[in-house]
């Protein structure tokens, strides 16, 4: 997403509703997507998404850089995830992020480590199922997939490939180090190849009708 209009921001700053209303409308959205696809209830979302206005609008003093609103107001969203979250004592095992077990380098020097697996994604001819998933733009495909990753590298696979925030952004939305969010983007867009994959299950083929009682044999 683009920055809003400063001017917005000054108005929102001096407690102008309709400018706060405004940026809501903007951000609603997306912010919603973000959060339901984190948390996976989409009604806790929209009370989520309600919180993180409401701690915007009391702490918008705190913001430094207006540039930075958007990636501000999703790291104010992300927080409340991690709070909903803290709540509900949620055990499921799929939350358990075990990507830190093979860092990726913060090196961007060409090493193999820190090339992005999705570098060619613009290219047609690349034979990837996970570049060509993202062409067709089909996102519950995306989203039925992205459910399944452990919820950090969830996190970090929404901000990139949905909202298209940089790295450094990510860093700052989830509180964690580049390397920590390089590493999770390499483990997610490879898990989400492996599932690609995966071949479905064979189906089960329909028993055969019984012969009518009434056939008689020729």
């Amino acid at each position: 997403m683009s920055p809003p209009d400063p001017q917005l921001l000054r108005a929102a700053r001096a407690h102008d509703f309709a400018a706060w209303d405004r940026l809501l409308k903007a951000h609603q959205l997306p912010l919603y997507t973000y959060i339901a696809e984190l948390i996976r209830d989409d009604t806790a979302a929209l009370d989520l998404v309600q919180e993180t206005f409401a701690s915007a609008v009391r702490h918008l003093a705190t913001l430094r850089d207006d540039a930075r609103f958007t990636s501000w107001l999703f790291g104010i969203a992300h927080q409340k995830c991690a709070q909903h979250f803290r709540r509900a004592r949620r055990t499921d095992a799929r939350f358990v992020d075990t990507s830190s077990l093979t860092p990726v380098s913060d090196d961007t020097s060409g090493s193999p480590a820190s090339t992005d697996p999705l570098a060619n994604i613009a290219d047609p001819t690349v034979d990837d199922p996970l570049a060509q998933l993202l062409r067709r733009e089909d996102a519950s495909a995306l989203f039925a997939l992205v459910e399944q990753l452990p919820l950090p590298q969830r996190s970090v696979i929404l901000l990139h490939i949905l909202e298209d925030f940089p790295l450094e952004e990510i860093a700052r939305i989830t509180a964690a180090p580049l390397g920590t969010v390089k590493s999770r983007l390499h483990h997610a867009k490879r898990a989400l190849r492996q599932l690609l994959t995966v071949p479905p299950p064979p189906t089960t083929p329909s028993p055969a009708a019984a012969p009518s009682a009434n056939t008689t044999a020729s």
